[in-house]
C-alpha cells in the first residue's frame, strides 16, 4: 500500500491523513470548532485504529482524495 492514504469518518466529523502504519493526522470538527491532531501510534489500540482506517471495513471509515483532505486541513488553520 502506498502512503499517504486519506480517510474520513462516516459522519464527516473527522478526516484523516494516514502517513504510515504508525502515524496519522486528524482534523476533527466539534460544533463550530476544528481541531488538528498529529498522532504517533505507539499504543496497540492506535495501531488497530490505523488498520481499521486503511481497510474501511464496518462502514466507519471511507476513502477520500487528497483534495478533500487539503480543503478540510486549510479550514482547520483559519
Amino acid at each position: 500500500m502506498d502512503f499517504p492514504q486519506y480517510r474520513k469518518r462516516f459522519d464527516n466529523k473527522s478526516f484523516y491523513k494516514v502517513i504510515n502504519a504508525k502515524r496519522f493526522q486528524e482534523v476533527q470538527r466539534i460544533g463550530e470548532k476544528i481541531f488538528f491532531y498529529d498522532i504517533q501510534a505507539d499504543k496497540y489500540f492506535e495501531q488497530l485504529t490505523i488498520q481499521d482506517m486503511l481497510t474501511c471495513e464496518n462502514g466507519l471509515y471511507m476513502e477520500i482524495d487528497e483534495t478533500e483532505w487539503r480543503r478540510v486541513r486549510v479550514e482547520s488553520e483559519v
